[in-house]
């Protein structure tokens, strides 16, 4: 990287990252824990995993939401020193320093159904829910402004995306990189028929 250069990651792939590493093993916990036999009994887990997965989803979706919306708000142009981080490489980056968290999510909300039976998995996945209502959300927002929201990498790595050590966000074209808004897989160019 060159001299005064500074790396940047798109902020709505950082905040979608961990929705379908929480989504799907918590779906599949929840399935799984539907069969375990537990003395609250399953439609007791079933009903207070529902609750949880609305609890969840609605308080991770609302969580840091006016942070975002002011860092947003205040964003500045990045200049032609920045370094756009890929959105490849910025997923691998978010799996790598949360690898932990995420090995012991699954068996954490599996064993927790042997005392409420499915709660734990909806739990889990009721999060994953709300964090990518949470991208579509900031997705909207750079529709409507036109632009892509981007944070500087080392800051959203301390304490992500709208963490205290963030400054303020940069922004670039719709067209810089490889996500659309919202943080989702950019579709590919179809090849041009000779």
């Amino acid at each position: 990287m060159g001299r005064g250069a500074v790396a940047l990651a798109r902020v709505a792939v950082l905040v979608r990252a961990p929705a379908g590493w929480l989504w799907w093993p918590g779906v599949l916990a929840a399935g799984a824990g539907v069969l375990v036999p537990a003395p609250a009994g399953r439609r007791i887990g079933v009903y207070a995993g529902a609750a949880l997965f609305i609890i969840a989803a609605y308080a991770v979706f609302a969580v840091r939401r006016k942070r975002y919306a002011h860092l947003a708000k205040a964003a500045s142009r990045a200049g032609k020193s920045a370094v756009l981080q890929d959105r490849a490489v910025t997923l691998r980056a978010w799996r790598r320093a949360h690898r932990w968290w995420l090995l012991v999510a699954f068996p954490a909300a599996l064993g927790s159904s042997f005392v409420l039976p499915a709660a734990g998995g909806m739990l889990l996945a009721g999060a994953g829910l709300g964090l990518w209502a949470k991208a579509l959300w900031l997705g909207r927002w750079e529709r409507d402004h036109d632009v892509l929201l981007w944070v500087r990498t080392e800051a959203a790595v301390r304490g992500g995306p709208a963490g205290r050590d963030v400054r303020g966000y940069l922004t670039t074209g719709v067209a810089a990189k490889d996500a659309r808004p919202g943080g989702a897989k950019a579709a590919r160019p179809k090849a041009a028929r000779g």
